[in-house]
């Protein structure tokens, strides 16, 4: 007898980081934070070792009237001005494509949504092999199979890989949903060219000939983006796609407002014909009344009012923490590339990820332990989450964890 759905995958949840960071916090607390290096932890933090909250948000945030913050939002597809002022800010001018926006709680509400509506039990979702876990977790779920591409060819992304899976999938179904993480791929730090880009819009423009194509792009780290607005440049290559694909852009506040624990984002859907727009909005909305019925009041105002009133104090404060981000990610990967030790093609972003097989990451990823040295596994990788170390905790990292390597071999 069971007493959830029987098609339903009832193995436990294993969350990797979330324990590996309760060992880090443990191993702190027994030999002190300078013995102890955490690159576990996938948020922002400052040099004096403590969580960034930009003083920009949390000053508009507190500045609220207490009935904004207790208030329901004026639709459960979110505030008209946070949807307007989300669309504004992601596309920045970039794309002229018929759109609607739906507000959601994280960006990891508009990547469920997509998963959860956009294939039938059963069918086939596309993912690159390295990936944030939740998208093979969510693809369970829903009683979803995957197949996953490769996401490096050498250098640079590999295509071939990502046409073979695409085509894999379109073998079995007669739909097409591809998830791509870009920019500041999370975990490798890789953002694709606009060369890159033009190529995969091409190319499921072909696929869509014979099948609805929905490409799902995960921005959730582009405000971290060393190229700032240019980094947004790329998608005015969605205006090419054609009349038989959609995009759906995941905008997370998480990482870009520094506003992890608030829960807002948005679902920016994207199609040439405004009836493709309103057919994923109908179910997308139908989702959020029935799942969360609700998001955060209080986040979506204070986005609007950083957006119109404190940008340009909010863009100044926050690119400090961008220059810091490359600050340090430049010592390990030059490091790194001194030493030796091979890491997966980083551009950008939180995370850079060494490359291995996953027995070797297994024992190595316990010999940094037995160091002290605190690390998240992914597949065939060891992340190193530059993001939540000091410059200083980062100089020499790269030279110790290589010794470490060197042993386990």
């Amino acid at each position: 007898m069971s007493f959830v759905k029987d098609s339903v995958n009832k193995q436990p949840i294993v969350d990797n980081v979330f324990t590996i960071v309760s060992k880090a916090k443990q191993a702190i607390a027994e030999y002190g934070n300078d013995a102890v290096v955490n690159a576990t932890i996938g948020s922002l933090y400052g040099e004096d070792g403590k969580l960034v909250a930009l003083d920009t948000v949390y000053d508009s945030l507190k500045n609220l009237d207490n009935r904004s913050m207790a208030a329901y939002a004026a639709s459960f597809t979110g505030n008209p001005d946070f949807k307007e002022q989300a669309y504004d800010w992601v596309l920045n001018g970039n794309s002229h494509l018929n759109h609607e926006v739906i507000a959601t709680p994280g960006g990891t509400g508009a990547v469920d949504m997509t998963v959860s509506y956009c294939l039938d039990p059963g069918q086939t979702l596309v993912l690159p092999s390295l990936a944030w876990g939740s998208y093979n977790l969510m693809a369970q779920m829903n009683n979803l199979k995957t197949v996953k591409y490769d996401l490096f060819e050498e250098d640079h992304f590999n295509l071939n890989s990502f046409k073979k899976a695409c085509l894999s999938a379109m073998e079995v179904q007669d739909r097409l949903v591809v998830i791509i993480n870009d920019p500041c791929h999370n975990p490798s730090g890789y953002s694709l060219s606009k060369e890159e880009w033009n190529e995969v819009i091409a190319f499921l423009n072909e696929c869509s000939k014979t099948h609805s194509v929905v490409l799902l792009n995960d921005i959730a780290y582009i405000d971290f983006s060393y190229q700032q607005e240019k980094a947004k440049e790329y998608m005015n290559c969605f205006d090419s796609i054609s009349d038989n694909v959609v995009v759906v852009i995941a905008f997370s506040l998480s990482k870009s407002m520094t506003s992890y624990g608030l829960r807002c984002g948005a679902a920016i859907i994207l199609a040439q014909k405004e009836q493709a727009v309103q057919e994923v909005k109908i179910v997308f909305e139908k989702n959020a009344r029935a799942t969360w019925s609700n998001i955060n009041n209080g986040a979506m105002n204070m986005f609007v009012d950083v957006m119109k009133n404190h940008k340009e104090k909010y863009n100044e404060e926050r690119n400090q923490y961008v220059s810091l981000l490359k600050e340090r990610s430049d010592i390990f990967v030059q490091e790194a590339n001194e030493v030796g030790l091979k890491h997966y093609p980083y551009k950008e972003g939180f995370f850079v990820t060494l490359s291995m097989d996953n027995e070797t990451r297994d024992k190595y990823h316990q010999a940094l332990m037995d160091q002290h040295i605190y690390t998240v596994k992914v597949n065939n990788g060891i992340r190193v989450a530059v993001c939540s170390l000091s410059v200083d905790k980062v100089k020499g990292l790269a030279k110790r964890m290589k010794d470490i390597y060197d042993q386990v071999q």
